[in-house]
């Protein structure tokens, strides 16, 4: 399907993929529960939590300041072993300030990885191939999104939200150091600009990309609420 050097890049983004959003999907799954019944947290406070949530997802912009002094195959995978250790320390601060703490911690890693995951696809694959691997990974992401509901479904009359977490931030962040010592580059690749860009010509790419976003945290953090 691909050129042979492609394909390191390739299973090394499956592996961070499968991480990225088995913690990502964890977290969130019991995540409500677990505020409400561990950590005592009402409405409000979790609307302050899902919007906090949402700052790394501004300024990951800033990654590429970091890749000035890491290479951007081992910052995604720095990325998630970060959104690991989140969701691994989650359950032990059960507080309002704690689960502020550790949901930034997850975020960072989990949006930084995203912003590097798109980065690599586009260097490492041709326009023509690139589709079609944005398209595989997030398929992935969704198989994978679901396995894990259907696990934590089992598991949660046995395990304690605190054990979850730590299974859950374990797992992550040991896939994330086992692509730690791989190597899937090229040596002759162009080397990327370290800094921003902006086209005339994509205004309504980031039209639209301004909307979706706005309209994820409508949904997802501030509608929050109105539980209040």
């Amino acid at each position: 399907m691909f050129k042979t050097e492609s394909t390191k890049m390739y299973i090394f983004l499956m592996i961070l993929t499968i991480a990225a959003f088995s913690g990502l999907q964890g977290w969130r799954t019991i995540f409500n529960n677990f505020a409400v019944e561990t950590a005592h947290l009402n409405g409000f406070n979790i609307g302050v939590i899902q919007s906090v949530r949402e700052v790394p997802g501004f300024l990951a912009l800033l990654v590429i300041y970091i890749l000035l002094f890491v290479s951007e195959h081992r910052l995604a995978s720095l990325s998630i072993i970060l959104l690991g250790v989140g969701i691994g320390m989650t359950g032990f601060l059960p507080n309002f300030h704690g689960v502020i703490f550790t949901t930034i911690l997850m975020s960072f890693g989990f949006h930084y990885y995203e912003t590097l995951n798109q980065s690599l696809t586009l260097q490492y694959f041709t326009t023509s191939e690139a589709p079609v691997v944005f398209g595989k990974l997030r398929s992935l992401a969704a198989i994978t999104s679901i396995g894990i509901g259907i696990v934590i479904f089992f598991v949660v009359n046995f395990l304690t939200y605190k054990t979850i977490f730590l299974f859950a931030g374990i797992f992550v962040a040991l896939l994330g150091f086992i692509t730690i010592f791989m190597d899937p580059t090229k040596k002759d690749m162009p080397a990327q600009h370290k800094k921003m860009i902006f086209r005339k010509k994509y205004w309504l790419f980031y039209v639209l990309t301004f909307f979706a976003g706005a309209r994820r945290q409508i949904f997802v953090a501030f509608s929050v609420f109105f539980a209040c």
